[in-house]
């Protein structure tokens, strides 16, 4: 998996002035958990586009005055009126301990359903995974090829290797749902008449 690094500063106080000061600068607060310690810093505002903007996930290397921590993004806060960053969690990876993330999905080759005039759908564009933190792929590859009309490529049916998968077994990733003009030519078919509905 690939990683991207940011840096930020240590924060010393916590209290709810400081906080508004810290954002009223473009920063955002910070806590990194899930290690020996936790740490509380600021990152500017900016610095996370690479890391939230984007459909990818990477891992990301921490440098807060000059303290170096391996983490993922955990959890993140947007204001709700503005969608500014409010507040944003990382989990300090440990070696030997797994962690759990999102993982994107990535669709190989043309389905035989779209070919015939379906329609894909994706249901699921991340899967939630457990794994060792070196095993974490940069996505999870999904062979739509033999996808036929009217059928779904669900969890249970990805191979996933060393990772855990931590959706529901039966959740869809992918259909391939039968279009009207799919529905027509087949009705047309059987009636032999050739009358359009």
């Amino acid at each position: 998996m690939k990683t991207i690094a940011m840096f930020g500063s240590l924060r010393s106080d916590l209290g709810k002035a400081a906080t508004k000061a810290l954002r009223a600068e473009g920063k955002v607060p910070c806590v990194l958990y899930g290690g020996s310690e936790i740490l509380h810093f600021s990152i500017y505002e900016p610095d996370f586009k690479m890391l939230v903007y984007t459909p990818n996930t990477y891992k990301v290397k921490l440098d807060v005055d000059g303290k170096i921590a391996y983490a993922f993004l955990k959890d993140i806060q947007f204001h709700p009126v503005n969608d500014s960053i409010m507040h944003v969690d990382f989990q300090e990876i440990v070696e030997g301990k797994p962690v759990e993330v999102s993982v994107p999905v990535r669709l190989v080759g043309n389905s035989i359903g779209v070919r015939q005039g379906g329609k894909l759908l994706v249901k699921a564009k991340k899967l939630r995974v457990r794994a060792q933190a070196n095993e974490l792929p940069d996505a999870i590859e999904l062979n739509i090829e033999s996808l036929e009309i009217g059928k779904s490529l669900k969890v249970a049916d990805v191979n996933a290797g060393s990772l855990t998968l931590l959706d529901s077994p039966n959740n869809p990733i992918v259909t391939v749902k039968t279009t009207r003009a799919v529905q027509q030519a087949a009705s047309e078919e059987t009636s032999g008449k050739g009358k359009k509905k």
